[in-house]
């Protein structure tokens, strides 16, 4: 069934304006989420293990690893989103669309997890980082600290896609049980006759019942006994 409109889109076959979705709140905080993932392994991969292959993030190496695999999924999963949102209008089926939205849901919520546990994580590991080598203890600090700010700053993108999602379904939920057709038990292909009125009823051609006693004869005299 064709519901345009349906899970905060426009309608399906209207005309796309890239300026109107460049401009939606949905769409910034989406690329701002792409940008920001690639900062975040950007920044490790570069920077993130010292001379000695040791990650700076308190020798810990699941630290570089979890930042890492968090910020290249989130790369890809901004980038096929952004893909969906391109096209999201002009997915005529509901059905598609719940699918579609119920995944951004769980992706954006996930991410919003994930993120802020790296944020965590990194920062715990970076407080406690103790370099062998003083020479080397500011090496890669700015990385590491880009690295962790724009994991925090990833928490608040993704949670702002989490939340629009959710508004997109509860849209879309709620224009499922809106009546979109009429109940044909109440349609009729021939309109009722109305019920005849006063002036209908003493019109000549009104006639009598059947059962209604004639009249006697005028100048009829009853026998005398």
């Amino acid at each position: 069934m064709d519901q345009g409109g349906a899970y905060g889109a426009r309608k399906s076959g209207e005309p796309f304006n890239l300026i109107e979705f460049v401009k939606q709140p949905k769409t910034i905080l989406r690329l701002l989420s792409w940008v920001f993932s690639i900062i975040v392994f950007g920044c490790i991969v570069s920077e993130g293990y010292d001379k000695n292959e040791s990650c700076i993030f308190g020798d810990d190496p699941n630290a570089c690893h979890y930042g890492v695999a968090i910020g290249v999924l989130a790369f890809i999963i901004s980038t096929v989103f952004f893909a969906a949102d391109l096209v999201f209008p002009s997915i005529s089926s509901a059905e598609k669309r719940k699918k579609v939205v119920m995944a951004d849901v769980f992706f954006s919520g996930s991410w919003a997890f994930l993120y802020f546990v790296g944020f965590c994580y990194l920062t715990n590991s970076w407080a406690r980082r103790n370099p062998v080598d003083p020479a080397s203890a500011d090496y890669g600090a700015g990385n590491a600290q880009a690295a962790i700010a724009f994991s925090f700053f990833s928490i608040i993108t993704w949670a702002g896609l989490t939340y629009f999602a959710v508004q997109a379904y509860r849209q879309g939920s709620i224009s499922a049980f809106a009546p979109s057709y009429s109940d044909p038990g109440i349609e009729s292909t021939a309109p009722y006759t109305s019920f005849p009125g006063a002036a209908e009823m003493s019109s000549p051609g009104y006639q009598q019942g059947p059962f209604k006693q004639e009249a006697e004869p005028s100048g009829y005299q009853p026998p005398t006994y």
